[in-house]
């Protein structure tokens, strides 16, 4: 065989596994996107299960009847499903609990202590705005949501309801709820129905549909911070999903509880082992919804069981309660993880100090207003050493401008940029001046603004709780109703917003002179001065009243702490005599610095050899 056709042979082979690689990788698109398909298609059709429920709900109320439909092949199957329903009522000082016998089901949650924002009772789930049912085989294909129980026994704290089978046996579900708690235990119950399901059933489906309503007082900032989340059993946090925005997840890895999450309450079901796998999805409704409605819910469940028993139990247990942070933290599920309260490091801050501070305080002052204002004072003098450092900074670079400015004119050109950043290092050592004296302190002090931005919106301390004009701190300020949505802005101004943006400006011109001249600052500056204010008050206008009032308290206490500052601790004569003090210590040049030398040489070097050429 000549080179040639081995050549063309290797060609051949190499064309040919090309050729079926990229026909693999076609193909696994194909599936990838018919899975991600069949998905949406799963969780739409959930979706519109959920929504048959308000539709039904509707339909009620105006007195229409709903057909039921055909016979089983159990007679008492049949009978259960043209047997008419009743609601019973589970309650204490938390909850109220409506439960429908047609499917031994939650009815209707009512969260007590809490108004809606139109003050109206707070239901977390409407009257039938709920579908919940278990699916299984028994002979033939049965879902609990359509047949009406019996019920076997109900008191102040306990309902159980049984649907029996004409071979013996029966389903029961017993839903129990004890004072002074959010929770709701459930079991499951298949009692002697060994001969009834076949022995390879191993799974039981479980598909819950619900709506749940508006109930606060800014539709954006209220679905911005609704969501569903999904814990597995040992992670340290649960997985989040769709917020603010339609979503589903198909879940094939057993995990431990999954919550739809409102803005400030939300509905948790807990496995007592684990859910083998689920499909779970949410659907926002449009803000002009007329039966105010924020979010239609879906889950279709895969829990393990044991055919064969004569009686298999199967513990769940429901939280349907506020996104209290310590309350939550109390059942030790990692429930309290679903509170955004940022990543790592601003989750920490805000876990322990903002939450302790914030609770501490609010156990003398009522007036949530003078909480936050107490709270800001404390944190700005925390941090009040990082502030003077950075003014000290701040003020050298104030002192050695004329030198600063000196050198931009005698290097103008981007060749010498080299030999002006190595002059800028000198002056700046001469004066003890570290490049990072004024950006390092401010950048420590993010976390806590960010932290700040995550905590006030999610805190439901916060919910419904007035100052000055503001009559719900956890929701927009407005003094002014516009009556039509204007882009960017919304159809409302801010106060709170406005002041910010204002102190903003005020503060960013306080402190603009102390920039250098370098034309390449303009722009900074400009950021600074003008486009930075502009975008918090856009920003902020339909976001927490309390978060604007911190930010506009926090820059008014740092422009009195600035001009404090500037004024009796550093002053141009005290700044000057440290620079005295420093030039005459001995220089020891920094890493930074050698590097810095060894670069401009290099650079002189090239240029030189450039020249020769």
């Amino acid at each position: 065989m000549n080179k040639s056709n081995l050549i063309g042979f290797v060609l051949i082979g190499v064309i040919m596994f090309g050729f079926m690689w990229y026909q693999s990788k076609l193909y696994n698109e194909q599936v990838e996107v018919q899975a991600q398909l069949d998905s949406i298609a799963r969780v739409e059709q959930m979706a519109a299960m959920a929504m048959d429920s308000v539709r039904r709900a509707e339909a009620g109320e105006a007195g229409v009847q709903v057909k039921t439909m055909p016979a089983y092949k159990d007679s008492m199957l049949t009978e259960a499903r043209l047997a008419q329903a009743q609601v019973y009522k589970l309650s204490n000082d938390k909850l109220e609990i409506e439960f429908t016998t047609r499917g031994a089901q939650p009815y209707s949650v009512k969260i007590n202590d809490y108004k809606s924002y139109d003050s109206t009772d707070l239901y977390l789930i409407k009257p039938e705005y709920s579908q919940y049912g278990v699916s299984l085989f028994a002979g033939e294909n049965i879902n609990t949501k359509d047949f009406v129980f019996n019920v076997a026994e109900c008191n102040d704290s306990t309902i159980v309801m049984q649907l029996p089978f004409a071979q013996g046996g029966y389903i029961q579900q017993k839903y129990a709820l004890s004072h002074g708690s959010y929770t709701v235990k459930n079991e499951l119950s298949f009692v002697g129905m060994e001969n009834v399901i076949p022995r390879n059933v191993s799974m039981v489906d479980i598909d819950w549909n619900l709506v749940i309503p508006r109930l606060e007082k800014g539709y954006k900032n209220e679905k911005q911070y609704s969501k569903f989340d999904i814990y597995y059993e040992g992670d340290k946090k649960p997985e989040e999903f769709g917020r603010g925005r339609d979503d589903n997840e198909r879940v094939d890895t057993r995990f431990k509880w999954f919550a739809f999450q409102q803005q400030f309450f939300s509905a948790i079901m807990t496995s007592g082992t684990e859910f083998a796998s689920a499909d779970l999805g949410v659907k926002y409704f449009a803000e002009d919804d007329p039966s105010h409605n924020l979010m239609a819910c879906s889950a279709r469940l895969r829990s393990d069981f044991q055919a064969g028993s004569a009686d298999v139990v199967l513990p769940y247990e429901f939280y349907f309660g506020p996104n209290d942070y310590r309350g939550l933290k109390a059942y030790d599920m990692k429930y309290e993880k679903i509170i955004p309260l940022g990543g790592w490091l601003v989750g920490w801050f805000s876990r322990l100090v903002i939450i302790p501070c914030f609770d501490f305080l609010g156990k003398f002052i009522s007036n949530y207003g003078l909480v936050i204002l107490l709270m800001t004072l404390l944190i700005k003098l925390l941090i009040s050493p990082l502030t003077i450092k950075s003014y000290k900074s701040s003020a050298k670079m104030q002192v050695i401008k004329p030198e600063v400015d000196k050198l931009n004119a005698k290097y103008p050109n981007e060749k010498d940029a080299m030999k002006k950043q190595q002059a800028m290092m000198d002056l700046y050592q001469k004066a003890g001046i570290s490049p990072m004296g004024g950006c390092l302190p401010m950048l420590l002090q993010m976390p806590i603004l960010f932290a700040m931005f995550r905590f006030f919106p999610a805190s439901i301390e916060l919910r419904q709780q007035k100052f000055l004009w503001a009559d719900d701190l956890s929701a927009y300020d407005s003094i002014w109703d516009f009556g039509v949505n204007i882009p960017l802005l919304g159809d409302h101004l801010s106060l709170f917003a406005l002041l910010m943006a204002l102190t903003m400006f005020f503060y960013s011109k306080m402190t603009s002179g102390q920039m250098s001249d370098d034309p390449n600052m303009a722009g900074m500056k400009f950021m600074s001065v003008w486009l930075m204010p502009i975008m918090m008050f856009f920003i902020c206008n339909n976001l927490s009243a309390a978060l604007s009032y911190y930010y506009l308290l926090s820059n008014i206490i740092t422009m009195i702490m600035t001009w404090y500052i500037r004024k009796f601790v550093v002053t141009e004569e005290k700044v000057r005599a440290d620079m005295m003090l420093n030039a005459n210590k001995p220089k020891q040049k920094s890493k930074w610095q050698q590097r810095l030398e060894e670069a401009q040489k290099m650079q002189e070097q090239m240029q030189k050899q450039q020249k020769r050429k």
